[in-house]
């Protein structure tokens, strides 16, 4: 039995709340059960100096968690420098976003996507990807609307849902008491069509055979084909 009560392929309830800053042109607060993630997404006209005169568009990412997000407070990032582990995630969410966008299209010009954790139960990174696409798409939305970018640069969705094995059982979306326990650890980031961005599984108390990462993939796959029709809900 898991903790929670889900059955092994169920996921936890996911809410996106859309339009929920002010300022930025793409914003959405992304719920996972207990793992709430504000998204933003700013546009600026220019690029990287690697990417400029290059005619092709960048997305970037930033992460961090606020100091309770967690049942502990955390000394604030601003003020202490960027831990390894949250570069590392705001790297992660970057390169899962641009698998789903034509650089060409964009245009020359950069969007960078913010994600705040305001509370933590597990799966942070998933979240931080899944609702930054509805922030990406937002915006995206605005430079089509005015004209800016005449072919949408969004070629597909791009979603992401952690996987585990947990008490000997695969099971689908680990909230922190699973997550915390888990023999074997994933992360599965994918496009709304079904390809695979980037897997990330470690074993953390137990090996795990070929069977059961397909166990895990399939699990995934239905995790994430979830999270696209949120996507989609929230931002048609």
């Amino acid at each position: 039995m898991r903790p929670s009560g889900r059955n092994v392929s169920e996921m936890r309830p996911v809410s996106i709340e859309t339009g929920v800053t002010k300022h930025a042109e793409g914003s959405c607060l992304i719920k996972c059960g207990d793992t709430h993630v504000l998204c933003t997404a700013t546009i600026d006209e220019r690029v990287p100096p690697f990417l400029k005169n290059s005619g092709l568009g960048w997305v970037t990412a930033e992460y961090g968690m606020l100091p309770r997000a967690t049942n502990t407070r955390m000394r604030r990032e601003a003020k202490n420098g960027q831990s390894g582990r949250t570069q590392e995630i705001q790297r992660l969410i970057g390169r899962a976003l641009r698998a789903g966008v034509d650089r060409v299209a964009l245009g020359e010009r950069q969007i960078t996507v913010d994600c705040d954790v305001i509370q933590a139960d597990g799966g942070t990174r998933c979240a931080s990807i899944t609702g930054g696409w509805v922030a990406l798409r937002l915006a995206v939305n605005k430079l089509m609307k005015t004209g800016e970018v005449i072919s949408d640069p969004l070629v597909d969705p791009v979603a992401a849902v952690s996987c585990g094995i947990y008490a000997g059982q695969p099971v689908l979306d680990l909230d922190y008491p699973e997550d915390s326990e888990a023999g074997v650890d994933g992360n599965f980031i994918m496009l709304g069509s079904g390809p695979l961005i980037e897997v990330q599984m470690s074993a953390e108390g137990s090996v795990f055979s070929r069977g059961q990462m397909d166990e895990l993939l399939d699990l995934a796959e239905k995790g994430v084909s979830e999270l696209v029709a949120a996507q989609k809900a929230a931002t048609a």
